[in-house]
């Protein structure tokens, strides 16, 4: 099942020809985990390593609006947590929870952004080191790359890759994900210990559909560089949404929702991991591209059903108001709500739940695995009144 209001404004929320791309590639030493894992660069047999790529994708375009309408260059520090966060959270889903080094990829056109706003993306990655560091998270920043690709790249793009070694035993491998499972999911909105100020959840998948499902046309007519050329004018900017107009139901403008800094979830699990240890666990998932249909590609003949989502976020709502993306889209681009899930024995779920809202992120138990009636996976999502099979 494919989003086709994802996909007439350019992007693909299941990327299934990617998949075909790579599906001769090796898996690596644990295959169906969350991330690909290699043997150890060192050679110790006891030991593996996991290099992730990935980024702040278009929400830098939505920074790039901001900085252009207020001439404050620090709307682009966000994006480099988001670029951070979108790697180490994704590596957390393995079990990797420290010590981890980053590099990062900026590539911008120098015509429109200048030195003062990749100073903010630099000093943005800085910021959120040191946030995670007072939590007890390593992050090591080995430098990185700014290229001046303007006949590339419109505006910004904010990339990084890190890197981890870890102990095999420590592997949490989303292929043994099994029925019976609770599925835990921890809050992806709201505002958490480790954050200045409320996170309205939107993390860093979806932006492309939310910025314009929210905001008015008339970014079009001042930023036609913000969007693609490729996308069909009835597409763009059709919300009616200015950046500085409070969200429904949120104490943040539209601008600030869409540029909330992605959220991590290390705090949390280290200290469910320092709790509970790792046997308990049988897999996670960080729900980024795909949304809550991310989970449909790990395991193996399983049903996940998830039948008690967080109450929708206001940004959530409001993209669903607009009209712009049919509800059973909804679930496939957005993490609507919660962007992390646990899968473990029922046995341990009060506990997870308590430790992460010790921590200020809300948790609690959103569905559970069952088994399916062939080797195909499937989701099925019942929120609302509504239930949708994926």
């Amino acid at each position: 099942m494919t989003a086709q209001s994802y996909l007439s404004r350019g992007v693909s929320p299941t990327k299934e020809d990617v998949k075909k791309a790579v599906v001769n590639q090796s898996k690596g030493i644990f295959p169906g985990s969350f991330c690909k894992i290699i043997p150890d660069i060192a050679g110790d047999p006891d030991f593996c390593i996991a290099v992730h790529a990935d980024g702040a994708g278009t929400k830098s375009s939505a920074a790039y609006i901001m900085y252009r309408e207020t001439n404050d260059t620090s709307w682009f520090r966000g994006i480099a947590q988001d670029s951070l966060v979108m790697n180490t959270d994704d590596l957390a889903a393995i079990g990797a929870l420290n010590d981890f080094y980053l590099s990062n990829t900026i590539g911008r056109n120098a015509h429109r952004v200048d030195g003062r706003c990749i100073a903010e993306i630099i000093s943005g990655y800085d910021a959120a080191i040191d946030i995670l560091g007072r939590f007890g998270v390593k992050v090591t920043m080995t430098g990185g790359e700014t290229a001046d690709v303007g006949d590339l790249v419109r505006t910004v793009i904010a990339d990084s890759t890190a890197v981890v070694r870890m102990k095999r035993s420590d592997v949490i491998n989303a292929a043994n994900i099994r029925s019976g499972d609770v599925i835990i999911g921890l809050a992806s909105f709201g505002r958490s210990m480790y954050e200045h100020k409320e996170n309205s959840g939107i993390g860093s998948n979806g932006l492309t559909a939310a910025r314009h499902a929210l905001l008015s046309r008339e970014y079009l007519d001042r930023y036609p560089e913000s969007v693609s050329e490729t996308i069909s004018e009835d597409k763009i900017y059709c919300g009616r949404y200015t950046l500085d107009k409070r969200i429904d139901g949120s104490s943040l403008s539209a601008g600030e929702a869409l540029l909330s800094p992605t959220r991590t979830y290390l705090p949390v699990l280290n200290k469910v991991f320092e709790s509970l240890g790792r046997y308990h666990i049988s897999g996670m998932i960080h729900c980024t591209g795909g949304g809550q249909v991310k989970c449909k590609d790990f395991g193996m003949g399983l049903t996940y059903v998830k039948d008690n989502l967080f109450d929708r976020p206001a940004i959530f709502e409001a993209i669903a108001d607009s009209g712009e993306i049919p509800e059973i889209e909804m679930y496939q681009i957005f993490n609507m709500g919660h962007r992390m899930e646990i899968y473990c024995r029922e046995s341990v779920k009060d506990e997870i739940i308590k430790i992460s809202g010790s921590l200020g992120v809300d948790a609690r138990q959103i569905g559970y695995v069952e088994s399916g009636k062939n080797l195909d996976n499937k989701v099925v999502i019942r929120d609302r009144g509504n239930e949708f099979i994926y």
